[in-house]
């Protein structure tokens, strides 16, 4: 038992280790909320209403948005019915297009910096949650469901100081907003269905309790790295 602990730690370590090195050599728009450079230029020479490139840019970000798919893995990681993974993907909608409308309609800005920071805290708060440490710790459950939602308002300002940044021309604003709402959710409901796919076949492999806490571990790390990559960029930008 001693020896297979060990070698646990040591293979956490090194993943812990390979995703460092992978971060570190990373450019900064990768990590953050952000659109690649062609499809920011695009945004901010874009007017008029545009359905289609708009609903595009949505569902790509979101196929695209690690943060957001790591959140959601989390979410369901131990979910088995449709019914739940519908609820709890709902709430976490909702309040990503919320704030998202909200915070560019607006114009109520923060630094991406913090607002990724605290997305990054989304992911460890969610894996802390899978491996029951806050009824451990505290002796408490916190409502997974409130939790959800809440985090999902944070997942949309993220996105809305992104695009705030880039000065979205006003002559069609808000249908191209809405469409690229509606991408976000299609992108969602597409990444759902690769991780329900791919998480139902490891549940059947018999392996899934045996390596569910430290897939969580592993998750946990990610999110404190995102967290301290924001926030070195939020000192040194």
């Amino acid at each position: 038992m001693g020896k297979y602990r060990t070698n646990n730690k040591h293979i956490i370590f090194l993943l812990f280790m390979v995703t460092l090195a992978f971060i570190a050599g990373t450019p900064h728009e990768v990590f953050a909320h952000g659109v690649t450079a062609g499809d920011k230029g695009y945004i901010q020479e874009s007017f008029g209403f545009l359905p289609i490139p708009f609903l595009y840019l949505g569902a790509k970000h979101m196929m695209t948005g690690y943060d957001h798919l790591l959140f959601l893995f989390g979410v369901i990681f131990f979910l088995y019915r449709l019914k739940d993974v519908a609820i709890y993907v709902t709430l976490f909608a909702v309040g990503h297009v919320f704030t998202l409308l909200s915070g560019v309609l607006m114009e109520i800005s923060v630094s991406a910096y913090i607002i990724d920071a605290i997305i990054g805290f989304s992911v460890v708060y969610k894996a802390l949650d899978n491996m029951g440490a806050f009824q451990r710790w505290f002796n408490v459950q916190p409502n997974t469901k409130i939790a959800t939602f809440i985090f999902g308002l944070f997942h949309g300002f993220g996105l809305a100081t992104k695009i705030l940044d880039y000065e979205l021309h006003p002559d069609g604003l808000l249908p191209n907003l809405v469409f690229f709402n509606i991408g976000v959710e299609i992108g969602q409901l597409l990444a759902l269905a690769v991780i329900l796919i791919a998480i139902s076949f490891w549940r059947r492999s018999g392996s899934f309790f045996k390596h569910a806490y430290r897939a969580n571990v592993l998750m946990m790390m990610l999110g404190f790295l995102l967290m301290g990559y924001q926030i070195t960029g939020y000192f040194v930008a």
